[in-house]
């Protein structure tokens, strides 16, 4: 596995995060749904390695057909009420609800995270249609951290690959309007040599 070094340039993990709407570029999808992007944003000098050695992953296998099989990735999850495991991380998620909550209604509330080790790990094509995703427009935050790693999104249903970005550390891409419900993502492998990666969702309550 390559490691992640940290930028010199990133700031200590007491200090405040810049503005975050000042940044923010909206893609228009199709269907209702979009993408927001911030780039270079949820950085500090000691969060990936917290992250990396002190969140208690784990490993799941799911059944794919006649088989069970391993989940390409590290996996953890935040409920709602839970501490944080890096103080940025809380003062991410104010302040992506105090720019996100009045046109979501709502607030994010629980946190899921997935360490893609190299470039083996990955995640399939899929929404966020776990409960409330199913039929409700939401969004999800997602913040990346370490290597920079592809996430691709199509309409749900089609074929090929519509919309292609790539996430660098600390770059921030949320999901909006009908994007879970009408719109797939996915995190592809890659031969190439990477280093690890982790990827931070914040979500409302009822949505997985």
């Amino acid at each position: 596995m390559v490691e992640y070094q940290a930028s010199l340039l990133e700031v200590a993990g007491d200090a405040e995060l810049p503005p975050y709407g000042d940044q923010v570029t909206r893609v228009p999808l199709t269907r209702g749904a979009w993408v927001d992007l911030r780039p270079a944003w949820l950085i500090g000098e000691d969060l990936f390695t917290t992250l990396v050695t002190e969140v208690d992953w784990h490993a799941e296998r799911r059944q794919m057909y006649d088989r069970v099989v391993d989940v390409p990735r590290l996996l953890s999850f935040v409920a709602e009420g839970e501490p944080l495991p890096h103080p940025l991380l809380l003062q991410a998620m104010e302040r992506l609800n105090q720019h996100y909550g009045p046109e979501l209604g709502e607030s994010f509330v629980t946190a899921g995270l997935c360490f893609y080790r190299d470039g083996r790990d990955s995640v399939a094509w899929h929404g966020d249609t776990i409960g409330r995703g199913r039929t409700d427009d939401t969004m999800v935050a997602i913040c990346s951290l370490g290597a920079d790693r592809k996430l691709q999104l199509r309409p749900r249903g089609g074929s090929g690959c519509t919309h292609s970005f790539t996430l660098g550390h600390g770059d921030v891409l949320v999901m909006g309007g009908s994007a879970q419900r009408t719109w797939e993502h996915c995190v592809p492998k890659t031969t190439r040599p990477v280093g690890p990666r982790i990827s931070v969702q914040f979500r409302v309550r009822g949505v997985r």
